[in-house]
């Protein structure tokens, strides 16, 4: 394998990238496709106040990386390029849903032809798939569906796999927060620290960090810390993670008349400084910068959300013996989940769906690592020199272009 370039390299053009501007409130919407590959890129679409297109370009290039990384030559799923949207609005406004609309009817031609999207921040599918219907596209993986020999099975793994819960909590819920608490487990194990003495932190307990907390704590690993909007809630003996989760309110917020006499509730920030092998960012991007880095007691930072560490931050990180377990390989279970699902990799139930995600995220946190290590650089350099070895790979296909 070629050496891989340490150092920051000059970020690659997007293919196409638009602002845009709605007339009713004046609110901005944002689309980068980062790349096309077969006319295709997959990436969210999120909504939030202070949403900048600077933020969706490189979410944008962070899902062409994802994308590239699952692919296998011996499935039936091809990875798209990248690409993610975004718009500068509060999701709980009065004005959202009509923005919404207004901005998925201009960029209509990309969600229709060649931009498969799904949830993010502050957007679900259901709304998502809502409202392209009133717009006459057929849901947000249309421009996929329309590529595949048969679209009606396609349609029915998909609606089938959504459908499936696990105690009450839906599949498509849980498969991301397994593949990060899968990759947590693995630096773990390749570090030689038992389960049952391991300790984690989980930075948000919503759908992800929620998630990622209960197949941490099913594993034995003791979930020591966890944060909402509201503040930390911490207990060095261990929080009771299913019991929390159960009581879980809106947006992920953690209901403290439900919580022990041992459980201690601290500032928001806390959560960054307390001990433990791990820490899981699941809440917002770029809430570990190159200032509050110097709080961080964790030996591993294994990123559940999106760019939740800074460039800047994650160098020094590294620098003083913190490793980051970059996004694109950590939580890329729940995007390579739904494309398993829909091309008929993996079957649309509970049990092969986990297995094929715990498996998958451990071969390739493990194979990160070993490249960070062999080639002196960040695991994130090690895993978009993977993306880009993969994609060469897809592109010689015949007709992969």
């Amino acid at each position: 394998m070629p050496a891989v370039r340490s150092g920051a390299a000059a970020p690659r053009p997007p293919e196409a990238a638009l602002t845009w501007t709605d007339p009713v409130t004046g609110r901005q919407g944002f689309l980068v496709i980062d790349r096309l590959v077969r006319g295709l890129a997959s990436g969210g679409l999120r909504m939030r106040e202070g949403c900048r297109y600077e933020e969706v370009r490189e979410l944008a290039a962070a899902m062409s990386v994802k994308e590239a990384l699952h692919y296998d030559p011996a499935g039936r799923y091809l990875p798209m390029g990248g690409a993610k949207g975004g718009i500068d609005c509060d999701p709980l406004s009065s004005e959202a849903r009509g923005v919404l609309s207004r901005f998925l009817a201009f960029i209509r031609p990309y969600v229709a032809d060649h931009w498969a999207t799904g949830d993010d921040l502050g957007t679900t599918t259901e709304l998502i798939d809502e409202v392209l219907g009133e717009l006459g596209v057929d849901g947000c993986i249309a421009p996929v569906v329309r590529t595949l020999d048969d679209p009606a099975a396609a349609r029915k793994r998909f609606a089938d796999a959504f459908a499936v819960e696990v105690d009450g909590i839906g599949l498509a819920e849980l498969v991301g927060g397994c593949g990060v608490a899968e990759a947590a487990l693995t630096v773990l194990d390749r570090d030689g620290i038992t389960r049952s003495s391991a300790t984690a932190v989980v930075q948000g307990f919503g759908a992800m960090g929620g998630a990622t907390a209960r197949y941490l704590h099913a594993a034995g690993v003791r979930v020591v810390g966890v944060s909402d909007v509201h503040g930390t809630v911490a207990n060095p003996r261990g929080l009771t993670v299913e019991d929390m989760l159960r009581h879980r309110r809106a947006y992920g917020a953690v209901d403290r008349s439900r919580l022990g006499p041992a459980d201690v509730l601290l500032e928001r920030d806390a959560c960054l400084a307390l001990e433990a092998d791990v820490l899981v960012p699941a809440a917002t991007s770029y809430s570990i910068d190159g200032a509050n880095q110097a709080r961080i007691a964790a030996r591993y930072i294994v990123e559940a959300a999106n760019l939740p560490v800074t460039p800047d931050a994650e160098e020094r990180l590294l620098r003083r013996g913190c490793v980051v377990v970059p996004d694109v390989v950590a939580n890329s279970g729940t995007n390579a989940w739904w494309w398993w699902v829909l091309y008929g990799d993996v079957a649309p139930d509970a049990a092969a769906s986990l297995a094929k995600v715990r498996a998958a995220l451990r071969t390739l946190v493990t194979e990160t690592l070993r490249l960070a290590e062999d080639a002196v650089c960040t695991p994130r350099q090690a895993a978009r020199h993977l993306a880009d070895a993969r994609r060469d790979v897809l592109l010689s296909r015949p007709g992969a272009r």
